[in-house]
């Protein structure tokens, strides 16, 4: 487990205290950052990290000058991802692959990106970053039409990376993987509220936190991506249950667990699968920690043989 309280070290935007932005040079790749940049109050310059706009124009920016897209843009209401954080996700993952694999760039890596969203994020960064493709999936009609239009207008996502839409909200992983499928791993961020009473306390302290005068996050999430009956736990157990099926098509399923009380009961979950491996893999970002958990069903022995 990771004890450091910065980014992966492969992070673009690593700095002495966690993110670091140019934002001069964000703003001249995107001049739509322009107006929301601001002198901070110890010098230099920033954003209101509480004006949903400028937040959407920085990771818009980021995008642009740093994992080649051409146009990314989001609908209101939709998760607007803050790309720093997001990538970490991409670079532990491909440690994990490294030390599974003994390699983890080139397009015969294919991952399934669960709950892709409208932002298509970590399709976008794992293409840029080490030549991935992908399969992304989603229960929303709009975010799987929006994510098709993004790769209309990249080109160089279009080749690398295909959309499915999951009609049937029951199941994870039925419907998406097909019988050809064969995926280096899975990823996930699970929606963590149990019921929409829960999501929108959780937005409104967000709002409180970053001062914010106003309790609508613009880009803040939909329902789907925000909660779903019973909440994070019950959602990645039941993607624990319905990896089983699909054993040998898929080398490591991970996903993202917010609340570390959470991680004794997905263990069991785990052993009650028989998993071959299981690791939890630790993430800092400044002083926020994350993690994700990694399962596999293939014996290690194979492992270096998967692709």
């Amino acid at each position: 487990m990771s004890k450091s309280k910065a980014l992966h070290h492969r992070n673009r935007h690593l700095g002495a205290k966690g993110a670091a932005y140019d934002l001069p040079h964000l703003s001249a790749v995107n001049p739509g950052l322009s107006p929301y940049i601001q002198t901070a109050k110890h010098g230099g310059e920033t954003i209101d990290f509480s004006n949903d706009l400028a937040v959407k124009e920085l990771n818009k920016s980021l995008l642009m000058a740093y994992y080649k897209v051409q146009f990314w843009d989001l609908p209101e209401q939709f998760l607007c991802p803050p790309v720093p954080g997001r990538a970490d996700y991409i670079h532990y993952l491909a440690d994990l692959l490294q030390d599974s694999l003994g390699q983890y760039r080139g397009s015969k890596i294919k991952g399934l990106d669960i709950g892709t969203g409208a932002n298509l994020i970590y399709p976008i960064v794992g293409h840029a970053e080490y030549d991935w493709r992908f399969v992304g999936s989603d229960i929303d009609k709009t975010s799987v039409k929006w994510t098709k239009q993004l790769l209309d207008f990249n080109p160089n996502l279009k080749s690398a990376v295909k959309v499915r839409m999951q009609s049937n909200s029951s199941q994870i992983f039925a419907g998406i993987i097909k019988q050809t499928d064969r995926f280096a791993f899975s990823m996930c961020n699970p929606p963590f509220h149990r019921n929409a009473e829960e999501a929108e306390k959780g937005s409104r302290r967000k709002a409180r936190n970053l001062n914010q005068q106003s309790n609508k996050l613009n880009f803040g999430g939909r329902s789907n991506e925000l909660w779903c009956e019973g909440g994070e736990l019950q959602f990645i157990n039941n993607m624990v249950d319905e990896s089983q099926m699909f054993q040998q098509q898929v080398l490591w399923f991970t996903t993202l667990v917010s609340k570390k009380e959470h991680l004794s009961a997905i263990y069991q979950q785990l052993k009650t699968v028989n998993a071959q491996q299981v690791k939890t893999i630790d993430m800092a970002q400044g002083n926020k920690v994350s993690r994700f958990v990694a399962w596999s069903f293939v014996p290690e022995s194979e492992h270096s043989n998967w692709l």
